[in-house]
């Protein structure tokens, strides 16, 4: 008994520290967060103070670049394609395991966050990569040559409400359907996805399907007219998004859609939410019993969001002395969003990204798990070592909150050129987006607070 005894402090001692969760929240933890929280909402507010108190720092709308030539965004859509196809097979023919499958590791790492983040450095590359345009300039018979006439006219009254109900779709699938990653379920669904775009693009048109029934193609041209760089030349970040028309409402919905669904990504592990939906998150049941909890979830985030949005932006109004229409104005205030959704995006992916990058090289070298070696990397193996060290952890923590903080400061920045775009005097201009800000300062506490708060993964 005595041996035992000394064995097992001799382990307890030798036994190195282990760590439940991969991006090291329990270093995160143990930071300041009050701290943390306070420094990156004043940053947004000073930024406020600054764009008001000088009204040289309004952005100017930049000219909009000139569309891709039809042979060459036809020709890479009819690669992308390709690919894509090849994916599909894998998903249902590939690996069982998701982090070996190509599909999965495609979908959900390469194209909805790699590629995705590409478009607020680059501009919009979705509207040469998709997979729509070639295809159906080779069904029509005008590849090589722009778009024809469509059979259909696209009705007025749909406007933005097929992108709402798609990415709604979109978004449940991902955050709480069971198993939105096992290869031959999301090889279907992405079929089904494909199946009915690729009809509508047929029906009415590129332009105008991918104008605003298609989510991901008006979410990505809304990413990408935040970018500094592209075809355009380099222009201040968040510049372009000037540039673009006012949403009607539905658009306007569907932005704040967007931002609610990655907002809930992040909350929904969270041990508050799970405790207010009666779950104890150190016996978590897994997705199937909470999939009625995570759907309202999705809308009441959504919800909150859009409500406050729209208060700000009514009380801005009324203060300001109602100058213009309320609604076009929240059709050109939401786009101050963008940038926000674009920093939420990076930072809520980050530290997932960084490991899943690798199983995603593997699967390039080795995609039917057969030993080949198609890239030379030979057996490397996936590391997550810099997740559990101390400076890993607050280098990815790091990397967040300057995302978030950076992201909120554009938004402002938006949001101050595109008041004072309405030619009101300095005084109503500031009273006209001082609610917004206020709403920004108070979401970014929100947002620095879930980068820390304890959660189950």
């Amino acid at each position: 008994m005595t041996r035992l005894a000394l064995v097992f402090v001799a382990l307890c001692l030798l036994t190195a520290p282990a760590f439940a969760h991969a991006a090291g929240r329990g270093f995160v933890m143990l930071l300041p967060a009050g701290w943390v929280i306070a420094g990156g909402a004043l940053a947004v507010l000073v930024s406020f103070a600054a764009v008001s108190l000088l009204p040289r720092l309004a952005m100017k709308a930049p000219a909009l670049p000139a569309p891709l030539s039809p042979a060459v965004a036809q020709l890479m859509s009819m690669l992308s394609a390709i690919i894509l196809a090849a994916f599909i097979v894998l998903g249902f023919i590939g690996p069982r395991d998701p982090v070996e499958n190509l599909l999965p590791l495609a979908i959900w790492t390469l194209w909805w966050v790699e590629i995705v983040m590409l478009h607020p450095l680059f501009g919009n590359l979705w509207e040469a990569i998709n997979p729509f345009t070639g295809p159906r300039a080779l069904v029509t018979g005008r590849f090589g040559r722009a778009e024809g006439g469509p059979p259909l006219r696209y009705p007025a009254w749909a406007s933005y409400w097929p992108a709402v109900a798609i990415f709604f779709g979109f978004a449940w699938f991902q955050l709480v359907y069971p198993a939105p990653e096992d290869p031959a379920i999301l090889a279907v669904a992405v079929l089904v996805y494909l199946a009915v775009s690729f009809a509508g693009v047929l029906a009415f048109g590129a332009k105008d399907w991918l104008g605003k029934a298609d989510p991901f193609a008006v979410f990505l041209a809304q990413l990408g007219a935040a970018a500094p760089l592209g075809r355009a030349g380099l222009r201040w970040p968040g510049a372009g998004l000037l540039s673009l028309p006012a949403l009607p409402v539905s658009g306007v919905i569907f932005v704040l859609l967007t931002l609610g669904t990655i907002t809930f990504d992040g909350f929904a592990n969270t041990f508050v939410w799970l405790s207010a939906i009666g779950i104890n998150p150190l016996d978590f049941p897994g997705r199937t019993p909470v999939m009625g909890a995570n759907t309202l979830g999705i809308l009441l985030v959504s919800g909150a969001l859009g409500a406050g949005f729209f208060v700000s932006i009514w009380a801005g109004w009324l203060w300001a002395g109602r100058p213009g229409s309320f609604a076009r104005l929240c059709g050109r205030l939401v786009y101050s969003l963008i940038p926000i959704s674009i920093a939420y995006h990076f930072a809520h992916y980050l530290s997932d990204t960084l490991v899943k990058s690798q199983y995603l090289l593997l699967a390039l070298n080795d995609p039917l798990q057969t030993d080949a070696d198609l890239l030379g990397i030979g057996h490397a193996h996936v590391m997550t070592s810099f997740q559990n060290t101390a400076s890993g952890a607050l280098a990815i923590y790091a990397a967040q909150t300057s995302a978030l903080v950076i992201g909120h400061v554009i938004g402002v920045a938006v949001a101050h050129s595109m008041a004072v775009e309405e030619g009101l005097s300095a005084q109503r201009v500031m009273k006209l987006e001082l609610p917004l800000a206020l709403c920004m300062v108070a979401y970014t506490g929100f947002g620095l607070w879930l980068l820390g708060a304890p959660a189950i993964s």
